[in-house]
């Protein structure tokens, strides 16, 4: 049986150019809402995933988020947002994609075909078999990521995948693939779309899960984030008034002094 791309399928609207705005929004809503419930399905692979990425993170290990287009971009910005958020290192969660830097902006043609460049790309980081490297790919069918994969197997690397096709070569190839299957668009083949959203959901539940495992959150709070901004710092001096119970004078005082909030609350009265 040949393999389907689900994503690809003709969208069940036609004639999109004849229906009015509030068409268009009500319709790609409907749509949108399916896509938890596809996530949902796919929380056993998640677990499986994240558990194995805390095991190796734990023994000194990073993640490698792999991709192209939309696909490489949302890994980008899952791993870009973790340094602030976790206070985590720069290089602990990196996000790669097909053609650098210049792709994250501007289509970078055929950078995505090419199933050699991705393990290049990955040797500039000294890659090592305590990491993980999750390829992300909606069609489940890029080269580059899947020839990725390919080399980071031969080399004892753990492979992850998150894909929105069944039984795609990207999840036979990963060690623990992801699959969420979101089915066609609604416009077709647009996989920035339901696509997009999964995979930014998926991206979410693996970074705060790993980092919550990691001790990065106190309840639920962002304790080790980095004071980047005015608001940022607002955030936090209420976060110590709240913990400690005390005014925001003291806690202005505390967050000064000890730099972030998980060293105010620790130092407290010591």
């Amino acid at each position: 049986m040949s393999f389907t791309k689900t994503t690809e399928l003709a969208s069940k609207y036609e004639h999109l150019e004849k229906m009015s705005v509030a068409d268009l929004l009500q319709n790609i809503n409907n749509e949108d809402k399916t896509v938890p419930l596809a996530v949902e399905k796919a929380l056993p692979q998640i677990e499986n995933l994240v558990s194995k990425v805390v095991e190796k993170m734990k023994n000194g290990g990073r993640l490698f988020y792999i991709g192209a287009g939309t696909s490489g971009r949302l890994g980008i910005v899952d791993a870009s947002e973790c340094p602030p958020t976790f206070g985590v290192p720069f290089d602990l969660v990196i996000g790669i994609i097909a053609g650098g830097d210049t792709a994250i902006r501007k289509a970078v043609e055929f950078a995505e075909d090419d199933k050699d460049q991705a393990w290049k790309d990955l040797q500039e980081w000294n890659i090592n078999e305590n990491d993980v490297v999750i390829g992300i790919a909606a069609s489940g069918t890029t080269p580059y990521v899947i020839g990725c994969l390919q080399k980071c197997n031969e080399n004892n690397v753990t492979t992850g995948s998150i894909s929105c096709n069944a039984e795609s070569p990207l999840s036979k190839t990963a060690n623990l693939p992801i699959d969420v299957v979101v089915g066609p668009e609604f416009v077709t083949g647009s996989s920035r779309m339901k696509a997009g959203t999964a995979q930014k959901l998926v991206l979410n539940m693996i970074s705060t899960s790993t980092m919550i495992q990691l001790g990065k959150v106190k309840g639920n709070k962002m304790v080790d984030m980095q004071l980047s901004n005015h608001k940022l710092v607002d955030r936090a001096v209420r976060m110590i008034m709240d913990e400690l119970s005390i005014s925001e004078t003291e806690a202005k005082s505390l967050l000064e002094k000890h730099k972030n909030v998980r060293n105010s609350i620790e130092n407290y009265k010591k």
